[in-house]
């Protein structure tokens, strides 16, 4: 397989699920399989210096807070509460923020979601709903215009001081709570929980911070957590990693399961999930571990002929779509992609789209407390 413009990670993915984990490079050193090997160590070792430097940044910046030098801003008569991880992508951020919104709306709560819109042209701050007309992914970015179509009765607030747009929140909007799509890090907006999403399939990956591993901060940070969301490991995410640091954290804890819902096809026209049974296709993702979508498409029953896998929140070129669309044709199958992905497609590509969903199995109670929902009341 050649690869077309701009496809630097583009790749034609194994068949089996089991062979299907890692299929990115940058997957492989982050969530290696098996211990890495010493010769594996020594190549990557101008990168753990790196690791150390931005280390040191990161633990200096955490102590200025939690010694009270550097203050978090309330924002009062406002709920804030922040989703977020250790982890750089793809643990599961994007379906817990949707899930909390939903059950905040069904309670009645009048609900906001800041985010800073990664991978957008625009500076200036937008607020929109998905109920009326929603700006470009240029000047909202991906997450947050999937957000808005999934959950068209909370307001964004996309930007990057998240203060002020707490404070718009409150204040021009009348809103009682607002989410803080990954606000772990950013402690500058004073926040009432502090909800961490852990994968279990993959846990804290190779344990090193960035460049050299995945974590955007140490394991010890995970102390600041308020709640933790055990997102489970399941069939097509592989099984259960351990994941020591856990055993340390005191929080409450959510269990949930992900799993798909249906596909939607171009038009918009919802399928069951066994609507690809049998089908080849072409898998399309710009995610930081499109391993997770490749599993879940074989998992449906599709049959992956090819896949054009590039960088997280990458904008797709029309050049790009061209090669993709004809690579499709050539192998006589339909493009898959993600809800996520789906949002930078020009109108009118054909691709279907699987949707995911959210299953709460264990500690409801404890998320309906950080919520600052009432406890739920049994039927007699």
């Amino acid at each position: 397989m050649t690869a077309g413009p701009g496809t630097a990670l583009s790749t034609r993915p194994p068949q089996k699920p089991e062979e299907a984990s890692a299929p990115t490079a940058l997957e492989r050193v982050f969530y290696p399989s098996t211990p890495e090997p010493w010769t594996r160590k020594a190549l990557l070792s101008p990168l753990s210096l790196l690791s150390w430097t931005y280390g040191g940044a990161v633990r200096l910046r955490g102590a200025l807070y939690d010694t009270g030098l550097l203050r978090a801003e309330p924002v009062e008569g406002l709920r804030v509460v922040s989703v977020g991880n250790l982890n750089v992508g793809g643990t599961g951020k994007t379906p817990a923020v949707l899930h909390l919104a939903e059950m905040l709306i069904r309670e009645g709560r009048k609900v906001g979601i800041l985010t800073r819109g990664y991978g957008r042209e625009s500076p200036e701050p937008v607020t929109f709903t998905g109920s009326e007309p929603t700006p470009e992914v240029t000047v909202a970015g991906d997450e947050p215009l999937l957000l808005a179509r999934r959950c068209p009765q909370a307001r964004l607030f996309v930007g990057a001081d998240r203060v002020a747009a707490a404070r718009r929140a409150r204040d021009d909007f009348g809103l009682d709570t607002v989410l803080l799509d990954d606000g772990f890090q950013h402690r500058r907006l004073h926040r009432d929980e502090d909800l961490v999403v852990v994968d279990e399939a993959v846990g804290l990956g190779n344990g090193h911070l960035l460049p050299r591993g995945p974590l955007r901060e140490p394991p010890s940070a995970l102390r600041r957590a308020t709640l933790l969301w055990l997102r489970a490991a399941s069939l097509s995410s592989g099984p259960t990693v351990p994941i020591p640091w856990l055993e340390a954290v005191t929080a409450p804890r959510v269990r949930t399961r992900y799993g798909p819902t249906g596909w939607w096809d171009a038009s918009g026209t919802e399928h069951a999930t066994t609507a690809l049974e049998g089908r080849p296709v072409l898998v399309l993702a710009g995610l930081a571990r499109p391993g997770g979508f490749l599993r879940t498409v074989t998992a449906l029953g599709a049959q992956v002929r090819d896949a054009a896998l590039f960088p997280d929140h990458h904008r797709f070129t029309a050049d790009e779509l061209r090669d993709v669309a004809a690579r499709a044709r050539r192998e006589g199958a339909l493009v898959v992609t993600t809800e996520k992905d789906a949002v930078r497609l020009p109108q009118g590509f054909e691709a279907w789209v699987v949707r995911l969903g959210v299953e709460v199995l264990e500690g409801e109670p404890h998320l309906r407390r950080a919520l600052g929902l009432p406890e739920k009341t049994r039927d007699l």
